[in-house]
């Protein structure tokens, strides 16, 4: 059976750039755009040329080998024609093989937003559309407010999206602005758009995440008839953020509902590449990617129940809706006070450790872990304290050096300028192969302190570790008071980009730090050697 072929458009780089926050540089947009134009999107929407420099300047050239590169503007003024408009000019002008006009569908806002007559809006969007196919370019209509202007005006909203199809609009985008609609709403106005006369081959959905649903009602309205569907990576965007073609995207390809009817610009292989793309973009926004983002997630395919474990083990598709593989991630069986023997088995198992199911060292490992979790340890989220507490109890760990005293002070005081300052100071006393060394060293705060202490002068081993840093530290207290229980997280890398985390639990921040960051320098060592680090590398 042929299927119906869905389009993909990414507004990443213009309704993205809504994000609270988020202000992208030339050079961002252009790695961006070869991101999206790399992993096999139809169109690419780069920004609105003349509305700012930055988008002026990313405009000069194509930016994209495969997608059509999309300028996004508005409509001509009303009172204006369409050869004497500058904003229209500098679209027309602009180095993109389509243009998006965001055109009002809702006649409230052609009252108030724009001060003109329904009728002047009408021919604003007709004298538009025909300005953009007659320079040879592709033009689409982003009907704003469809569905609000629809609810209170049908014949109105359905003028607007008429007059941009009669007048050659390859795309008469329908728009949930404000995110509210329900896919229920979606879908039987976008039937009467197309029972009025619009094919739905000629029909998108650009939804706004407001009520959270905003994937829910851009798979409605495919379902409803749609053939384009606009979104932005991970979901970003003004206010709530965007339809999330990260999660649109595998679900049209993997879900039968869609997959059997409908095909995409996204073949399987490129499709692996869905969690590489999501977090290279996070990587690039300088954020931590989402844990339980549907499909890329770090978590998307983990499970801590030891009845899940098991089952996992014998069969995957018994909590897992699709196979991880097929976007790029992976399944993680983690180690808990939650877990059975199936979690440690297979955590193992994937940390090149070889452990008998009956050996007595295994329960004796579960055991630990379980007592240290109750104290206040996390080893789901410390992977590297994890495998080098199991290497210990299982096979025994090289000692490569031994801290035997560490001290650390803070004084606050004025300095010579009459300034407030505080200075933290540490000593490290480390033992290597029976020679004492001590190092002194100042921070911007203790941790900060100690771990360039320690690691100032580790001997024979100071050249291994002169490649890795401390990325991310992580405090949680875990009771309440002044003598409370605390827990550090401390996520370290190196050169070959391998990442890792390490955990310390104690009454004492300092001591707890102290233990994460010991952790993280022994795992180095470790994984130096070949013998850990396999997780890390993934």
């Amino acid at each position: 059976m042929t299927r119906e072929r869905l389009y993909l458009f990414d507004t990443t780089l213009r309704d993205g750039q809504q994000t609270p926050g988020i202000d992208f540089s030339v050079e961002d947009k252009i790695a961006i755009a070869k991101l999206l134009d790399d992993f096999g999107l139809d169109y690419v929407e780069g920004g609105y040329p003349g509305a700012n420099p930055t988008d002026t300047a990313f405009f000069q050239e194509k930016r994209t080998a495969r997608a059509k590169f999309v300028a996004f503007g508005m409509t001509k003024r009303a009172g204006v024609s369409a050869s004497n408009d500058p904003g229209l000019a500098a679209l027309v002008q602009s180095k993109s093989d389509a243009i998006c006009f965001v055109a009002k569908s809702w006649d409230y806002h052609v009252r108030v937003a724009l001060g003109c007559t329904n009728e002047e809006n009408l021919d604003a969007i007709k004298a538009s559309v025909e300005a953009a196919t007659a320079a040879g370019k592709e033009a689409l209509v982003d009907c704003e407010h469809f569905f609000d202007g629809f609810k209170a005006n049908p014949d109105y909203a359905l003028a607007c999206a008429r007059t941009a199809f009669d007048a050659g609009a390859r795309w008469v985008v329908l728009c949930d602005t404000n995110g509210g609609t329900q896919p229920s709403e979606v879908r039987a106005i976008v039937e009467k758009v197309i029972a009025s006369g619009i094919p739905g081959g000629n029909l998108g959905i650009h939804a706004h995440d407001d009520t959270g649903q905003a994937v829910a009602n851009s798979l409605a309205a495919v379902e409803a008839g749609v053939r384009q569907i606009q979104g932005t990576l991970n979901g970003i965007g003004e206010r709530c953020g965007n339809a999330n073609l990260i999660s649109i995207v595998p679900t049209l390809a993997l879900k039968p509902a869609f997959s059997t009817r409908f095909e995409t610009s996204i073949s399987a292989e490129a499709l692996t590449g869905v969690s590489r793309l999501s977090r290279a973009f996070d990587e690039l926004l300088n954020r931590a990617p989402e844990a339980q983002a549907p499909y890329v997630g770090a978590s998307a395919f983990a499970t801590k129940a030891g009845i899940h474990a098991s089952a996992l083990a014998k069969e995957p598709a018994t909590y897992e809706h699709v196979p991880p593989e097929a976007v790029g991630n992976r399944r993680r069986v983690m180690v808990s006070d939650q877990g059975g023997k199936a979690n440690f088995l297979a955590e193992l198992k994937r940390r090149g450790i070889d452990v008998p199911k009956d050996d007595h060292r295994l329960d004796a490992l579960i055991a630990v872990v379980k007592e240290r979790e109750a104290e206040g340890y996390a080893y789901e989220g410390a992977d590297a304290s994890f495998e080098l507490l199991a290497r210990k109890m299982l096979h025994g760990l090289p000692e490569f050096f031994n801290v035997t005293s560490f001290r650390c002070m803070v004084e606050r005081r004025f300095d010579a300028n009459g300034q407030l300052k505080t200075v933290s100071e540490a000593i490290v006393k480390v033992l290597v192969d029976g020679e004492e060394k001590m190092s002194v060293a100042e921070g911007h705060g203790p941790v900060n302190a100690l771990d360039i202490a320690l690691r100032k002068d580790l001997g024979k081993f100071q050249s291994e570790i002169a490649d890795m840093e401390l990325a991310d530290f992580k405090v949680r207290i875990l009771n309440g008071g002044t003598e409370a229980i605390t827990r550090v997280l401390i996520e370290s890398h190196d050169g070959t980009g391998a990442r890792w985390w390490t955990v310390g639990v104690s009454e004492n921040i300092i001591d707890a730090s102290f233990q994460a960051l010991m952790d993280s320098i022994v795992y180095k060592l470790m994984k130096n050697r070949e013998m850990a680090g396999l997780v890390a590398a993934e």
